[in-house]
């Protein structure tokens, strides 16, 4: 009965790990490539240094004019003033869901999302078309760029650099090759006309041998496309299951007390067995924790949501997003302010509608939507309003001057990396079911983010475990380089040596079968 059951374990253990350890050699490889090289994207500070100045704002509409002349009225989710399209000032405005008078649920009305208004006629415009694809780019690249070889490789809908969900509502998008250096490809919004990301050839190389094969993108954008998050689960699933089934089986065949015949406490005379063997017992716990993590990753089956309620931003607006007649108009605004702003963004804030003026660089500048005046958050009333955004007491409020475990920031290519993680930051405890947190910057009254137990499980089940974010030794690169670079390459070195071992012996088993095979022919042939 132990003779079988070891046997089982070995077989199971050998059959498995000849498919799957061609999938950890892959994924402790690219993990190397992508600390260094991330999947492609625009970050916010990407966009705003590439963003055309607004200048004095002279001749452009104020808000409220642009939207009475495009028959748009009611509250707004979302209204801003840039020159992303095509170089042309515009206002982006995202109308308020509507009730429907049978429910009372908020629905979006037909047509709706965002709407691009000319900032200095207040005309819808509509469609992007190749002309405006490439005035985006143009713009994009800046004038002291050349602009001649601009080529309009044509419409996407998804590529291998596009997978991402945040790019669904500006599909299909206009694909366009910059003359630069760099072999920069940018992908323009079918929607507003803007840049929404971009590529370069060493970022499009490089991630055929990191993010691309780490996340098993080759099963994205085709037939397996469904089944893609479940093709990633369960093969995570099935590593760790090879993972532990190898620990034991190494433990139970490295000899502790006395070598084997041929000097080794392995018992594999093979250098490439052995090798293996060791490596296994040395790594195997690395790769156990990088394969877990990896599929905590995943969020499998939502096992990290809480169900926690929304939050009622609305106590900390106070006023909705409205403007009217009295609101400044962009020169008044732009005056105060100074020069090189890339964007102005109406944002209510503890009942004042705030504009945020947005420059390549640095915080945004504060000003009252009305008199165009500089403004500031009460930070006193912020954390007064922070009682409302929850259904629950708050425990406690935190000031942090520097990050800590749950608050930090990662370069901007990493997975986690590219979204302002702005200091100080008021951090509010709740007293609700799901021990929520929300961080909020005193700066601007936003709601920078919001975590849960749920969230915090997974910090540390993937954060730590996968990337090991851990301020000690992320702050002490590169040391942290060095941890990571030998850690996977004990990794890739033990999965390597799996997939020879395990197709040699296929390869031994499958000519065994020939000929077999082959031997009762030769005996009807004679």
């Amino acid at each position: 009965m132990q003779l079988r059951f070891k046997r089982w374990l070995f077989l199971t253990h050998r059959w498995l790990g000849i498919v799957l350890c061609v999938f950890f050699a892959l994924w402790f490889i690219s993990g190397v490539v992508m600390m260094y090289v991330g999947y492609p994207k625009l970050t916010p500070a990407e966009r705003l240094a590439h963003l055309p100045s607004l200048g004095d704002g002279a001749g452009l509409l104020a808000p409220r004019q642009a939207l009475e002349k495009a028959g748009i009225d009611g509250p707004l989710k979302e209204l801003r003033l840039a020159a992303g399209r095509g170089g042309q000032a515009v206002y982006l405005v995202v109308p308020e869901a509507l009730p429907t008078a049978a429910t009372g649920r908020r629905r979006s009305p037909p047509g709706s999302g965002t709407v691009v208004l000319d900032a200095t006629t207040g005309q819808r415009l509509q469609g992007v078309d190749t002309a405006l694809a490439l005035a985006s780019a143009a713009a994009y690249a800046g004038p002291d760029q050349p602009t001649k070889g601009l080529r309009h490789l044509g419409l996407v809908l998804e590529d291998a650099f596009t997978h991402s969900k945040a790019l669904d509502a500006h599909r299909p998008l206009h694909l366009v090759q910059l003359p630069d250096a760099q072999g920069t490809q940018l992908y323009v919004s079918g929607l507003t006309g803007e840049v929404v990301r971009d590529a370069t050839r060493s970022e499009r190389g490089w991630n055929y041998a990191g993010a691309w094969i780490h996340w098993l993108y080759p099963f994205r954008g085709n037939v397996f496309d469904p089944y893609w998050s479940d093709i990633v689960n369960w093969l995570s699933i099935a590593g760790i299951a090879v993972t532990l089934l190898g620990t034991v089986v190494g433990v139970m065949r490295w000899r502790l007390r006395q070598p084997y015949r041929h000097g080794s406490r392995s018992p594999y005379p093979g250098r490439l067995m052995r090798w293996h063997h060791i490596t296994g017992l040395l790594f195997a716990l690395i790769a156990f924790t990088w394969i877990f993590s990896g599929l905590m990753s995943m969020n499998p089956w939502r096992v990290f949501d809480t169900g926690a309620a929304p939050l009622r931003t609305a106590a900390l607006q106070r006023v909705a997003l409205q403007v009217t007649a009295e609101d400044a108009a962009p020169a008044a605004l732009l005056a105060t302010a100074g020069g090189a702003v890339r964007e102005l963004r109406w944002v209510p804030v503890l009942g004042t509608l705030t504009v945020q003026a947005l420059r390549a660089t640095g915080r945004p500048q504060l000003l009252d939507s009305r008199s165009a005046q500089a403004w500031q958050v009460d930070e006193l009333a912020l954390r007064r309003a922070a009682a409302g955004l929850l259904d629950a007491p708050v425990a406690r409020i935190e000031r942090l001057d520097a990050y800590d475990f749950y608050y930090y920031d990662r370069e901007a290519h990493t997975m986690s990396g590219g979204n302002e993680r702005p200091l100080p930051m008021l951090r509010v405890v709740y007293q609700d079911p799901q021990a929520s947190w929300v961080h909020l910057d005193p700066h601007t009254g936003a709601v920078l983010g919001r975590t849960d137990v749920g969230r915090r499980t997974s910090r540390w089940l993937f954060a730590l475990l996968h990337s090991w974010d851990w301020l000690p030794l992320l702050n002490q690169r590169p040391l942290w380089d060095i941890v990571m670079i030998v850690l996977s390459a004990g990794g890739a070195l033990l999965s390597l040596t799996g997939v020879v071992v395990g197709w040699r012996r296929l390869g031994l088993k499958l000519r065994a079968t020939r000929k077999n095979l082959a031997r009762p022919t030769a005996r009807v042939a004679g």
